[in-house]
């Protein structure tokens, strides 16, 4: 059931696709929607502060719910004050089950019924995870939005295999409902069915059943190509909810973004920005810039001449190609905070076109086909 301390309102429609721009509401302030969310995997977004992290435009917040488990652990957490205290972090957060992170340890994990038993990377000891038991880690964490604990296969799977994770993930999803116990945290059930459109409509239509505050689409970008991402999500989101939010896990790249909005997703969330950084890269307009390379290192421009962020408004492109070469932590930091708040902005611009009414027109490169890269630096992955 939806609790008081929890909404979603469509704020406007596109006109030509399922695209909304919407307002979800969460104890912790709002969220504007379409929306991407930086990931703090451990209780950090890598190599930036909550204080240089809200001056992206970042208003929600992903942890993880196994890394978390595993290092410092939840009952240090919740004696810290939860999770919005620990890190310092006063927006909305959400934490996902761990669910493909368990499932990704594939050389040391078994899967029963009754939820995942696996070796801790960390120390070696034996640990078991439960529907109840992911639900019970994430209450003492105290995210606004939790979760269910699903199996997330690995892509490519047989159609036998798809529909038995498939329909365990439903079993697991009522147990997580009724494990749920607190009221100001917003539980959200989880689609799976692999690259099968006929099994994500019958997951995504079961799910319905239960009144969740949202809905999640999972098991995407796990090795498929993005065609086929495309096709998963066109046939899965119509059949969720619309007065509920609906989060596509693991996707943060224009095309696949854009695409998703279209066919009526609200949040998003992946490692790619700060992942990028850590390797000097920078994205610009939907391109991936080495800026460590040779060409920047007398050019004394910003990143982007348009970008409001801190880094593209104080430093040039031959200050952070310096910086990389000088192996710099500070090179890390600033790249970081250019590039989630380009993540940030795209999904807002996108915002402002829906309410506008222009999206397929101001975004039209982006809802079509991958082109073939004709410029020297790499597009996104």
């Amino acid at each position: 059931m939806l609790t008081q301390a929890f909404s979603f309102s469509c704020d406007a429609r596109c006109s030509h696709t399922q695209a909304r721009a919407g307002t979800f509401t969460t104890p912790h302030g709002p969220v504007h929607t379409p929306r991407f969310m930086p990931v703090g995997t451990l209780a950090n977004v890598k190599t930036v502060t909550p204080a240089q992290l809200a001056t992206t435009g970042a208003q929600m917040v992903l942890s993880n719910t196994y890394h978390l488990h595993l290092q410092p652990g939840e009952d240090i957490v919740a004696e810290a004050g939860g999770l919005h205290r620990f890190m310092g972090w006063d927006g909305p957060m959400l934490t996902d089950s761990g669910g493909f992170q368990v499932f990704s340890l594939s050389q040391m994990r078994t899967i029963t019924e009754d939820g995942v038993t696996f070796k801790s990377p960390k120390d070696g000891r034996i640990i078991n995870i439960r529907p109840e038991t992911s639900i019970q880690i994430q209450n003492d964490l105290g995210a606004d939005v939790i979760m269910a604990f699903d199996e997330c296969p690995p892509y490519p799977c047989s159609r036998e295999t798809i529909k038995a994770s498939t329909d365990r993930t439903w079993r697991w999803l009522q147990r997580c409902v009724e494990a749920h116990k607190r009221p100001d945290q917003a539980l959200f059930g989880i689609v799976q069915g692999g690259v099968y459109p006929d099994l994500r409509t019958e997951a995504a239509q079961q799910l319905a059943t239960l009144d969740l505050p949202g809905y999640a689409i999972g098991g995407v970008s796990v090795g498929e190509p993005p065609e086929l991402i495309e096709t998963i999500v066109k046939a899965t989101a119509p059949c969720l909810p619309e007065h509920k939010p609906r989060y596509l896990m693991g996707v943060g790249t224009y095309r696949e973004m854009a695409q998703a909005i279209a066919a009526g997703v609200d949040l998003f969330d992946c490692v790619i920005p700060t992942r990028l950084a850590r390797h000097g890269a920078a994205l610009v307009a939907g391109e991936r810039w080495n800026i460590k390379n040779q060409r920047f290192r007398r050019d004394y421009t910003p990143i982007d001449a348009d970008c409001p962020c801190y880094t593209c408004q104080n430093f040039t492109r031959a200050y952070l190609c310096h910086l990389i070469h000088a192996k710099e932590m500070l090179a890390f930091t600033l790249i970081s905070i250019h590039n989630i708040t380009e993540l940030v902005r795209f999904t807002q611009r996108i915002r402002e076109a829906i309410l506008g009414d222009r999206f397929t027109t101001e975004f039209a490169h982006w809802l079509t086909p991958n082109p073939i890269a004709t410029t020297e630096d790499a597009p996104l992955p």
